[in-house]
């Protein structure tokens, strides 16, 4: 795995799409945040701006390292600048207005309204700087009865629809039988926060084809936690419209999609009563005769099982006989079977396999990355941000900064002096 350093001057990244775009991020925790991410591994100067004392909430969120920060936050804010500002203060505010004349773009997942009551909404700064971009990350955008609502990705992610589909089927009436499964992370704040990456660069380059034409290239980039979650959601609505056909949860399958599925084997020596599992997907119609032929089940290839929706009015037939194969093996040995039929199949792992993985080793999918001085610090491995551009250098160049690390310097690059600074910090506005 590859060593990049924390306080080692960033490799440089002029190569990288973005580089020349700065980008102020006002978010917190994980949706705005990992937008900057996004945009800062693919070459954006990201400022990030937190409050002083604290700082983002994630800094202190599950594990702490051994300096008492959260090395998820070392990853989330990656190749970014920190500066600490108060932002409930009048001269706060005032500083990133002129932060925000010098950028190209803002980031922010405040509830709606919060920046404008600050006035520092898209009204007020856009009068500042016509072709600065908005990018805005709430629960359920920044129109509609339900904008003001407080908009937390658990929330937004059962009212798209997504909790309903997760979980495991009543079988009497195909709905939810018990509370839906949450998968463990979340996973509506980093969707919307690839939406909010998507929408900025798209809004980057109308910003290009507006200049072009004489125009102001500012807008307002609106992403909605619940909205992004909807995008993912496949056909539920357009069956549900033509058909009728209200989809609920498939356990650990997924509905109108035979045999896909996790199967059982035989438990491990480390966990000998705990079964292991394996994912099989052979929904292709030469996929599913190839799996048949390996498990030694011939009779259930033909005219009956042809094609998927054949196959889907005998799931449970063909359910079974898969389990009943791979309940009698171990993983290794359904591996080497599956793999050398040509079947898509992968065992069911934790983060140790990860890491120690040969395919994200051969990839350098995950990075040992250092935090503090080179020689005085610490590795924190951390996964690789995709996906790789041919020609770029996307290693990361720093780890997520300690709080106000780069505040002097930010305020410095607006003309600010040592003696204004000491000020400001000493009566609160900045860290």
């Amino acid at each position: 795995m590859s060593t990049v350093v924390a306080d080692a001057p960033p490799a440089p990244s002029g190569d990288l799409p973005l580089s020349g775009i700065r980008v102020l991020e006002l978010g917190q925790l994980i949706a705005g945040p990992f937008c900057g991410q996004l945009l800062g591994h693919f070459g954006a100067e990201i400022i990030k701006v937190e409050p002083p004392s604290t700082g983002d909430p994630l800094r202190v969120w599950r594990e702490l390292d051994i300096d008492g920060t959260s090395p998820w936050f070392r990853s989330l804010a990656r190749n970014k600048k920190s500066i600490a500002i108060d932002l409930r203060k009048q001269e706060g505010r005032e500083i990133v207005k002129r932060l925000a004349v010098r950028s190209d773009v803002i980031v922010e997942n405040f509830k709606p309204g919060t920046l404008e009551k600050w006035g520092l909404g898209p009204q007020e700064l856009h009068r500042e700087n016509p072709s600065l971009i908005f990018t805005r990350v709430s629960g359920y955008g920044q129109t509609g009865p339900w904008a003001s609502r407080p908009g937390y990705a658990s929330v937004c992610e059962a009212e798209s629809g997504f909790r309903f589909i997760n979980g495991q089927p009543d079988p009497n009436t195909g709905l939810l039988s018990g509370p839906p499964t949450r998968p463990n992370i979340s996973l509506g704040d980093s969707v919307a926060g690839l939406h909010a990456a998507f929408g900025t660069v798209l809004a980057l380059l109308a910003k290009q084809k507006k200049v072009s034409r004489g125009e102001q290239g500012g807008e307002t980039v609106d992403v909605s936690i619940m909205e992004s979650m909807l995008n993912l959601m496949e056909g539920i609505v357009p069956e549900y419209d033509r058909k009728g056909k209200v989809r609920g949860p498939s356990g650990s399958s997924v509905t109108g999609i035979v045999p896909t599925n996790a199967y059982p084997c035989l438990p491990l020596s480390s966990t000998p009563t705990s079964p292991t599992y394996i994912i099989i997907g052979a929904n292709g119609d030469t996929l599913y005769a190839r799996l048949m032929r390996a498990i030694g089940r011939e009779d259930l290839i033909g005219a009956s099982y042809a094609h998927n929706h054949h196959r889907v009015a005998r799931q449970g037939e063909i359910e079974e006989a898969i389990s009943a194969w791979t309940s009698q093996r171990h993983v290794e040995e359904v591996l080497t079977i599956l793999e050398g039929a040509g079947i898509p199949v992968g065992r069911v792992v934790g983060v140790k396999e990860i890491v120690e993985g040969e395919q994200v080793k051969a990839r350098g999918a995950v990075e040992d990355v250092e935090v503090g001085k080179e020689g005085e610090g610490w590795k924190v491995k951390m996964p690789r941000v995709f996906p790789l551009l041919e020609g770029c250098n996307t290693k990361t160049r720093w780890a997520g900064p300690d709080l106000g690390a780069h505040t002097e310097e930010i305020l410095g690059e607006l003309g600010l002096n040592v003696e204004s600074i000491i000020r400001l910090r000493e009566e609160g506005v900045i860290g």
